[in-house]
């Protein structure tokens, strides 16, 4: 039964249900009634049953929706990061080349910035569905949520030059080099290391949706979300690059960028803050 179900986790008391399966007492505890109602008013029967177990994690939220994942993927794809480099990247080629290497070059550096996060993304969901510990993935990556998003506050707070959570100053001196190249390879390992860097300071949200997809979904399954998350997550960077290739000079971009770069660390703090909160206490909310 506990691969009939696909119950990674077996474990006891276990209740089934139609084609829903219920492992542990906190699941259980939670659940059963819900299942029991939506069973009585559409029964499903139990013959195509292929339902994997959420891991035992009391309070979790494990409903995973469309809108969700383009919500949580809109607020990590305001990133001062990506856009920092991505500008400063257009406005050192910008008068040297022409716009069609433009284009290139900020294609080229914004594929690698979503290739970087989808296979970070596939190798996390691959970790997770084989060791079946979605629920603690789902409490821990809330929890970084809420920290990361207060430390965005405190840090727009403090009228200070620098920022906590931003590429570390020690890194700068590699990106610059390769900004100062503007190759096509160049840019590419700029994509990598921009999300190498900034992984750290946006990974909660990520880790989040990761979490609700393994939860609810079989990895091939969960992979077309995967895939949307990431495709909304560069879609500023597209929107930038698409700006300045049609004419919009980058340092118009980049003033805006200065003069409101504390606005956008308040609302992602508070995004976060919001997002982790709600995975956390969501059931209860419903």
């Amino acid at each position: 039964m506990d691969q009939k179900f696909g119950i990674t986790s077996p474990g006891v008391p276990t209740i089934i249900i139609g084609n829903q399966a219920l492992v542990g007492e906190d699941q259980i505890r939670h659940r059963l009634e819900q299942v029991i109602l939506e069973e009585r008013a559409a029964p499903s029967g139990s013959t195509t049953a292929n339902t994997t177990a959420v891991s035992n994690c009391p309070g979790t939220f494990t409903t995973l929706t469309v809108p969700l994942v383009i919500l949580c993927a809109g607020i990590d794809s305001i990133n001062p990061c990506a856009f920092t480099v991505l500008l400063i990247l257009l406005l050192s080629i910008i008068a040297l080349q022409t716009r069609r290497q433009v284009l290139m070059v900020g294609i080229t550096y914004i594929a690698a910035v979503f290739l970087f996060y989808f296979i970070s993304g596939i190798g996390v969901l691959s970790f997770v569905h084989v060791s079946g510990i979605s629920g603690l993935i789902a409490l821990v990556a809330a929890v970084i949520a809420i920290v990361i998003g207060a430390v965005n506050i405190l840090d727009a707070a403090v009228k200070r030059e620098g920022f906590i959570l931003a590429i570390p100053e020690s890194k700068k001196p590699v990106i610059e080099r390769y900004i100062a190249t503007a190759t096509l390879p160049a840019a590419f390992v700029l994509g990598i290391l921009v999300g190498i860097f900034e992984l750290p300071c946006t990974g909660g949200i990520y880790l989040s949706i990761l979490s609700l997809i393994s939860n609810t979904l079989t990895f091939s399954e969960g992979l077309p979300y995967l895939l949307l998350y990431n495709f909304i997550f560069v879609l500023p960077l597209i929107v930038i690059l698409v700006a300045v290739v049609l004419g919009i000079p980058p340092e118009r971009v980049n003033t805006w960028r200065l003069a409101n770069r504390r606005k956008l660390r308040v609302i992602i703090g508070i995004a976060m803050i919001l997002v982790g909160v709600f995975i956390l206490l969501g059931p209860r909310f419903l």
